[in-house]
C-alpha cells in the first residue's frame, strides 16, 4: 500500500471510529491505530510483539485491532463489497467470458478454513476435518479476483456445502432470488442457459450452481477448473498479502470474524484502487499460449510452501553422497541400500 493510499484509507475509516478523547487525556491518534492494525494483519505478528514495538500495552493493542477492523469493514463494505445489481452481474459474466472463456458465469464459489485458537467449552464445533480448529470463510469471487460476497464465522466442522446452504446467500441462490439476469443464449448458438456460479464437488448441483461432472466430460471439467481458479487465486492473494492467515489467530471467534472481514474488505479496496501494486500480473496464475497454467507468485509467497521446499531439499541432500551421515542407515536399521 502506498502512502497516498494509506491516507485515503484513513480518511474513509476515521469517521467510523469512536471519539477517543472522551475516555483518554492523551489518546492514540487514528493514523497510528490504523498503522498498528495494518501491520498486525499484513505480518501476522503476535500481539505481544506488536505491543512491544509500539510501546503500548497488549490489551490496548488488542482493543485497537478489534475497533479498527470493525471500522475498516464499515467504511469499505458499502462501496467495495456491495451486492451486485443485475447489470453488474452481466458485467461479471462478460469478464469471465473475456478472460476465462466460460460463458454466463457470474462467480466462482469456494470455502477456506481460518485457523483459530480452540475456543473455551466449544467441544468439537470448531474442529475441522483437516485436524485443527477454525472458522469457515465462504466466498464468491469475480473474474478479477475480487470477492463478490463473503460469509464468515461458521463452525469449522461444517462442510462447504453445509456452510453455503445455511447462509443467507446460499438460501437466496437456491430460491433463485439473487436478481441474476434472465437466461441468455450461449455465445455463437441459439441454446438458452441461465446465469450461474461455479463450485467444486463439495457443493450440490443446482440450476444456478454448476459443479464438475464425475468420471466423464473431461473437457468440461478442465474448462470449469480453469475458470474456478479465480477464487483459489483470490484466497491465495488474500493469504499472501495478509499473513495473519498464515498463523493461528489467538482470539475468540467473534473477534476473528471482524479480522477476516477487514482483510476481505481491504483486499477488494486495494484490488480495485491500487491493483498494479497490490497484485501485479505476475502475482496471479496465468495461462500460456499452450493452455498450460503458469503458477502466480502468490503460491511461492506462501510460507508453508517455501518451508516444504526447504524440507524436500534437505531430504534429498541427506540421501546424496555429499550429505550422507556414515551411521544414519545403521541407526535406523534400514540397510545401506535405502
Amino acid at each position: 500500500m502506498s502512502a497516498p493510499k494509506f491516507d485515503d484509507l484513513l480518511s474513509r475509516v476515521i469517521r467510523y471510529l469512536p471519539d477517543s478523547h472522551q475516555n483518554h487525556r492523551n489518546p492514540i491518534g487514528a493514523s497510528q491505530r490504523l498503522a498498528v492494525t495494518l501491520r498486525y494483519l499484513a505480518t501476522g505478528i503476535g500481539l505481544q510483539a506488536l505491543s512491544a514495538s509500539y510501546k503500548m500495552g497488549t490489551s490496548t493493542v488488542s482493543g485497537i485491532v478489534e475497533e479498527m477492523c470493525s471500522a475498516i469493514w464499515d467504511a469499505l463494505q458499502g462501496e467495495f463489497m456491495a451486492f451486485p445489481s443485475r447489470g453488474q452481474w452481466q458485467d461479471i459474466a462478460e469478464e469471465f467470458w473475456r478472460q476465462w472463456q466460460f460463458p454466463l458465469c457470474v462467480g466462482a464459489i469456494d470455502g477456506k478454513h481460518v485457523r483459530l485458537r480452540a475456543p473455551a467449552r466449544s467441544g468439537s464445533d470448531y474442529y475441522n476435518n483437516k485436524g485443527f480448529f477454525s472458522i469457515a470463510l465462504m466466498a464468491a469471487a469475480d473474474a478479477n479476483y475480487r470477492f463478490i460476497y463473503v460469509d464468515v464465522g461458521a463452525y469449522g466442522r461444517e462442510s462447504d456445502g453445509g456452510v453455503l446452504g445455511r447462509s443467507a446467500f446460499g438460501s437466496r441462490l437456491a430460491e433463485g432470488n439473487l436478481n441474476l439476469p434472465a437466461p441468455a443464449v450461449l455465445p455463437g448458438t441459439t441454446t438458452p442457459s441461465p446465469y450461474f456460479f461455479l463450485g467444486d464437488e463439495a457443493f450440490p448441483l443446482q440450476v444456478n450452481l454448476i459443479v464438475p461432472i464425475q468420471d466423464r466430460k473431461r473437457i468440461y471439467n478442465y474448462r470449469q477448473a480453469r475458470a474456478r481458479r479465480v477464487v483459489e487465486n483470490a484466497f491465495g492473494i488474500l493469504a499472501a498479502r495478509f499473513r495473519i492467515f498464515g498463523r493461528l489467530i489467538d482470539c475468540q471467534p467473534e473477534k476473528a470474524v471482524k479480522i477476516v472481514k477487514a482483510c476481505v474488505a481491504l483486499h477488494n479496496f486495494l484490488a480495485s484502487t491500487e491493483r498494479a501494486r497490490y497484485m501485479p500480473a505476475s502475482f496471479v496464475d496465468t495461462t500460456a499460449d499452450t493452455g498450460e497454467v503458469q503458477p502466480g507468485e502468490w503460491r511461492q509467497a506462501r510460507p508453508s510452501q517455501r518451508a516444504a521446499l526447504v524440507r524436500e531439499q534437505l531430504a534429498d541432500y541427506f540421501l546424496s553422497d555429499a550429505g550422507v551421515f556414515p551411521h544414519q542407515y545403521n541407526v535406523l536399521r534400514l540397510g545401506t541400500d535405502q
